[in-house]
């Protein structure tokens, strides 16, 4: 019998606002600090994106509480950073993603960003992650996982989809992702940290 997993509800595209400079962009999220709506700006793109409630937020902390119970029972010396803003002027970007982690003491920014999409379009988020120069980006998406790491090739960086995370090192992805999709929370961790302890 294979078990339920978690819902998805219509996908929902955000607005975009075109041809920004950084202090106009400034200006707007000062006057756009609301609950429930987040913003991001790339290239004076600004993206205004409601939060898509329960779902989303189900996710985001069965995925983070996963993450960090491998984390402990592996030896991370990590710190959560949560939904931190990320922010370049020179790079013009901003962008807060849903979690956050910096796996090591004494890091500037984050070792790794997950992202929990229940939208479409907007502005490309491993861009400006890129010009974050954050390590690695997770997506998860219609019940499925990916995982980006950041490369560097001459002097170009990239981002590479692979197989395994390379931050978060031993990892089964595969089991990570079957439990976040299980519908009972419990049942997701108790699965996950029985498959940790053989």
């Amino acid at each position: 019998m294979t078990p339920a997993t978690i819902a998805t509800p219509t996908k929902e595209s955000p607005l975009l606002f075109k041809e920004l400079t950084w202090r106009e962009f400034k200006a707007v999220e000062q006057l756009l600090d609301r609950p429930g709506y987040r913003l991001s700006f790339l290239d004076g793109v600004l993206e205004i994106r409601r939060m898509p409630g329960e779902p989303h937020e189900i996710v985001k902390e069965r995925l983070g509480a996963l993450l960090e119970l491998y984390l402990l029972m592996t030896g991370f010396d990590f710190t959560p950073t949560g939904s931190m803003t990320l922010e370049s002027e020179s790079g013009a970007v901003k962008r807060e993603a849903d979690k956050s982690y910096k796996l090591a003491p004494g890091r500037v920014r984050p070792d790794l960003v997950i992202e929990v999409v229940f939208s479409s379009g907007g502005i490309n988020k491993l861009e400006a992650y890129k010009r974050l120069l954050i390590p690695e980006v997770w997506f998860w998406e219609d019940g499925v996982l990916e995982v980006y790491h950041l490369r560097k090739e001459g002097n170009a960086l990239d981002y590479e989809k692979v197989s395994s995370s390379e931050e978060v090192k031993g990892i089964d992805v595969d089991l990570l992702l079957r439990c976040i999709n299980m519908v009972n929370h419990v049942d997701a961790i108790k699965t996950f940290q029985r498959s940790l302890q053989k």
